[in-house]
């Protein structure tokens, strides 16, 4: 919610979570991609709140290129939504032995949604491209951050900081445009 506020704060609005905002269902994600579950999630907690309100929310994933792009929409789900992503980390990485580290190309992808007043809905993405490691690495981040290598700059996502993450995130990046649509929106409401 920190980085959330920090990207859309020149919206000037009040940004609450699921749970400020007292919504305590959990939608099914029935959707193909990842942009499709993240609108099933938007409108269902749309239709809880104030025709008013903006709705906004994320789906997001590993997609890894040798494993024709899974674990994808199902990456929380991959083997299982209590299993440790230590184990699931773990899993991946035998699933790629013996594959060489051109072909262990991988992206994170985060798409958010957000419904409108009057029903309306704006959709971005964000990627963040890289490779899966061959072991854990790092303990910032979550899930499978410990895995995913940035050959650029010779780390996992879970070795960077909060706010050097947050710059270069799939996430960060889906945000942005969402607050930059979001903005020329309120504008061309005030023309």
């Amino acid at each position: 919610m920190q980085e959330i506020r920090r990207i859309l704060a020149p919206l000037d609005m009040e940004i609450l979570s699921m749970k400020e905002a007292g919504i305590t269902s959990d939608p099914d994600e029935t959707g193909s991609a990842f942009a499709g579950n993240a609108l099933i999630k938007a409108k269902a907690c749309a239709a809880l709140l104030s025709e008013e309100a903006v709705v906004m929310s994320d789906d997001s994933g590993l997609e890894v290129d040798a494993l024709d792009k899974e674990p994808g929409i199902h990456s929380s789900r991959f083997m299982g939504v209590d299993t440790p992503y230590s184990i699931k980390n773990a899993e991946i990485i035998r699933m790629l032995e013996g594959v060489p580290d051109e072909k262990r190309t991988a992206r994170f992808v985060c798409a958010v949604a957000a419904v409108l007043p009057g029903g309306d809905t704006v959709i971005t993405e964000g990627t963040i491209e890289g490779r899966i490691g061959y072991e854990e690495r790092g303990g910032n981040g979550f899930g499978y951050d410990p895995i995913f290598y940035l050959p650029e700059r010779g780390c996992t996502t879970a070795e960077l900081s909060a706010d050097e993450k947050n710059e270069i995130s799939h996430r960060g990046k889906a945000l942005k445009k969402m607050s930059e649509a979001l903005q020329l929106r309120i504008q061309g409401e005030k023309s």
